[in-house]
């Protein structure tokens, strides 16, 4: 007897960026056979239980980790995966210490990407080697890539829309000080800016404010 077709796995995908969150759909989209988006709009509630959440670090506050637990105890969600290109080891320590099963790097192409979410919905534990250079693969969007912003000058702006200073922004991306400032002086030249005032006004302009309602959802939040 032949064995029943094996189902696929549904996928939550939690940033508070739309354009974050669409990129990610984007790139598993060739993939519909075997993973299925659960649900894309922010203000509306993912109801039905996940096979795995996963969670996309964009912009979130990554020495932070009340937002991963929030996940972690919603029983809607039988696995949860960090997405990620911030490999520090406490970092991981810290995600596996609260249940996460998966800390999946966002350099893995979109087929090694589907082997880990399935790999994770099996019930193993999947830990990605850190990448060699910190580029995310194709098919990913953010906010102001339109712009020429790389993924990582874009998580730095977040943050600073977000009213984050310079020594915030090093902590919660586990940058040192110098590199922040090397990246914002990238970035100011980049929208062609000169001050935090003209840059953080730019952010709020050209998308770069979260909307919480995706993980307020997650949360027990309206």
């Amino acid at each position: 007897m032949q064995s029943p077709p094996m189902r696929p796995i549904t996928i939550a995908s939690v940033d508070d960026y739309d354009i974050v969150v669409m990129g990610v759909a984007h790139i598993l989209e060739h993939y519909r056979d075997r993973v299925v988006i659960a649900e894309l709009d922010t203000n509306k509630a993912v109801s039905d239980m996940v096979d795995v959440v996963l969670y996309d670090s964009f912009a979130q506050p990554e020495s932070d980790h009340d937002e991963i637990s929030v996940l972690i105890r919603n029983p809607r969600a039988r696995r949860v995966a960090v997405y990620t290109w911030n490999f520090h080891p406490d970092l991981i320590h810290s995600a596996r210490k609260q249940g996460v099963r998966g800390y999946l790097s966002k350099a893995l192409p979109a087929r090694d990407l589907v082997d880990a979410l399935e790999a994770i919905h099996a019930g193993k534990i999947v830990i990605s080697d850190p990448p060699f250079r910190v580029r995310s693969i194709g098919g990913l969007n953010w906010p102001g890539r339109s712009e020429g912003l790389t993924d990582r000058e874009s998580e730095i702006l977040a943050l600073i829309t977000q009213g984050k200073s310079n020594a915030e922004v090093a902590r919660l991306t586990y940058l040192s000080p110098n590199t922040v400032k090397s990246y914002i002086r990238t970035i100011y030249r980049k929208i062609n800016v000169t001050s935090r005032t003209q840059a953080v006004l730019w952010g709020v302009r050209h998308g770069f404010t979260p909307d919480h309602h995706r993980i307020e959802h997650w949360r027990g939040g309206p």
